[in-house]
C-alpha cells in the first residue's frame, strides 16, 4: 500500500495510535514526494521529527522515475491537479498499489487508482 502524506501525518497525532498499527503492518510505502511534504514541513518540531522520521524508517520510500514522471504529466493534462498529488497518484498507478489517503475526492477522477480511506465513517 502506497501511503499519502495525509496518513502519515495523522498517524502521529493523539488519536490515532490504530492508524500508525495499520501503516506498519500492511507493507508499506511511501512517494519520495510525501517524504518531502512531511519532513520539509517548516513549523515540524524535533519531536514531531523524530516520530515522523521513526515511521519514515518502517516504509519502503519509493524514488521518482521516469514511468512515473510521464504519468504524472498525463494526469496534470488530463485535470487540474496539484504536482505533488500528480506523482502520488502516479506512482499508486505504475507500483500497482492502493493509495492510502484522507483526501480520496482529490483523486477519484483517475481511472484504475484504487483508493482506501482508512478513516472513513
Amino acid at each position: 500500500m502506497l501511503f499519502d502524506s495525509n496518513i502519515i501525518i495523522y498517524a502521529t497525532q493523539p488519536g490515532h495510535s490504530g492508524l500508525h498499527q495499520f501503516i506498519v503492518t500492511n507493507d508499506p510505502a511511501v512517494s519520495i514526494i510525501s517524504y518531502i511534504e512531511v519532513l520539509g514541513y517548516h513549523r515540524l518540531g524535533d519531536a514531531d521529527r523524530q516520530l515522523l522520521k521513526t515511521l519514515f524508517a518502517l516504509m519502503d520510500v519509493l524514488p521518482l522515475n521516469n514511468e512515473i514522471a510521464e504519468k504524472a504529466v498525463s494526469l496534470r493534462q488530463q485535470r487540474s491537479i496539484s504536482l505533488g498529488d500528480a506523482i502520488i497518484a502516479a506512482t499508486a498507478l505504475i507500483t500497482r498499489q492502493t493509495l492510502v489517503t484522507h483526501n480520496t475526492a482529490d483523486f477519484r477522477w483517475i481511472p484504475d487508482l484504487i483508493l482506501l480511506d482508512p478513516l472513513a465513517d
